[in-house]
């Protein structure tokens, strides 16, 4: 008896044609995953061309004062009749005296008590000049633990810090949007109203979900950045000698907590106006390393928007599986048609999540690593979403409609700018 074979249909050529050019039956790649693979290929690219900027710029200024420094001390050798085995033991020695903050300069003393609070400050704040560094076993010790809780704290001021100033701004932007919009008459006057309150209950609901742009924050804190730099590059100018621009260089590198430690303000011993020097000196690094840490955080968001927009562009679909395409993330901006069904597998219905693998464990086969990953990523997800609620004092509502403007970003800076700013929770 002749058996036909199996018949297969249309969508099964397409699968094993799809896998024989090289597609796999995998799940699809998240956009998270996409995303995180490109900012790493974006940022070794980066380097790489930062590296050879500045290596064009700096190493002929290299070799030239090496070849400078080589003449010297042949001459100054030779001069002094003295061997080179001696005069580079001698230049150690002053290395080794150099890293205990002794200098050539008459400058303060680096571990009075004022040295020592100056030098907690770079600690905590991360900014770590350099210039001054334990040297005792017990102080590299003590440094370990003191470090570990002081820039701990130090990182949650600067979250606390970005939370207010972006809560500000929030409202002085959403100030001045209904005043554009009273002025288009979209919203009534205080002094008018036009009926029994319908046109006013109209206005306000169309600023009800309104959140700032992403862009005008942006702006602002550069513009703020900018000027802080400017009226504390002048401040350094004045009082240390420095060139303008050395000064703003400086402001760069100590309010983004770099911190290279070859230019560092406040190490000569007498200043004119020492105590308000120093006041001004801590208020601009304090105020720029928080406007700076602020800005960065909002570049980040629109870093991650480049991002997006470059994966939706090289989205390339195969022609054997048309449905195939990037799986957007939980971060991911998508379109609201789409954004209600991923809403599905959220934090909050997890159980959906787990009805749909406690099937599969009770036949006893074993869960696939899809599912696993799943669940791991759901556990992260409810413990950032527990983080959150605990660090705001309140627990938020798990309603759809307080999730409908909400971009869930997690806990910490990127978290906040995602929860205050527009373009990351609605579609663009």
């Amino acid at each position: 008896m002749d058996v036909d074979p199996p018949a297969v249909s249309c969508h099964g050529r397409d699968m094993m044609a799809c896998r024989g050019a090289g597609c796999s039956g995998f799940a699809p790649v998240s956009q998270d995953t996409a995303r995180f693979a490109m900012l790493a290929l974006l940022i070794l690219l980066y380097l790489l061309c930062g590296a050879a900027v500045f290596s064009a710029l700096e190493h002929p200024k290299e070799k030239q004062a090496k070849a400078r420094w080589m003449q010297r001390f042949e001459h100054f050798s030779q001069k002094h009749n003295l061997s080179r085995s001696d005069l580079e033991n001698f230049l150690r020695h002053y290395e080794e005296a150099s890293m205990a903050g002794v200098r050539v300069d008459g400058l303060k003393a680096r571990w009075d008590f004022p040295g020592a609070l100056y030098f907690v400050g770079t600690v905590v704040s991360t900014i770590g000049f350099g210039m001054t560094t334990p040297a005792t076993a017990g102080g590299k010790i003590f440094l370990i633990f003191y470090g570990l809780i002081g820039c701990a704290a130090t990182i949650l001021f600067f979250n606390l810090f970005l939370e207010r100033i972006i809560t500000v701004l929030a409202f002085v932007l959403k100030s001045c949007h209904e005043v554009q919009h009273r002025r288009k008459g979209v919203l009534p006057h205080d002094g008018g109203g036009q009926g029994p309150g319908d046109m006013r209950q109209r206005g306000e609901d169309s600023l009800a979900g309104w959140k700032p742009s992403v862009y005008c924050v942006m702006l602002i804190l550069c513009v703020a950045a900018v000027i802080i730099s400017c009226c504390a590059s002048a401040m350094y100018s004045s009082m240390e000698g420095w060139e303008y621009l050395d000064s703003l260089y400086f402001c760069f590198v100590a309010f983004s907590t770099i911190g290279f430690g070859d230019m560092v303000s406040g190490q000569r011993t007498t200043y004119h106006s020492q105590t308000l020097y120093s006041l001004g000196n801590f208020f601009f690094i304090l105020l720029g390393a928080c406007c700076i840490y602020s800005l960065f955080n909002v570049i980040s968001i629109v870093i991650k928007q480049v991002l997006n927009w470059l994966l939706k562009k090289l989205e390339i679909p195969c022609r054997h599986c048309p449905g195939r395409s990037l799986r957007p993330g939980r971060n991911a901006v998508v379109p609201g048609h789409f954004r209600t069904r991923v809403r599905n597998i959220s934090i909050d219905t997890d159980a959906v999540n787990e009805s749909e693998t406690d099937g599969r464990r009770m036949s006893g086969e074993m869960i696939s690593m899809r599912d696993f990953l799943a669940a791991n990523k759901v556990n992260l997800a409810i413990m950032q979403k527990q983080l959150s609620e605990t660090a705001n004092g309140h627990p938020r509502p798990s309603g759809s409609a307080n999730r409908h403007n909400e971009f869930s970003g997690g806990v910490g800076a990127l978290g906040i700018m995602n929860n205050r700013l527009a373009e990351t929770s609605v579609d663009r």
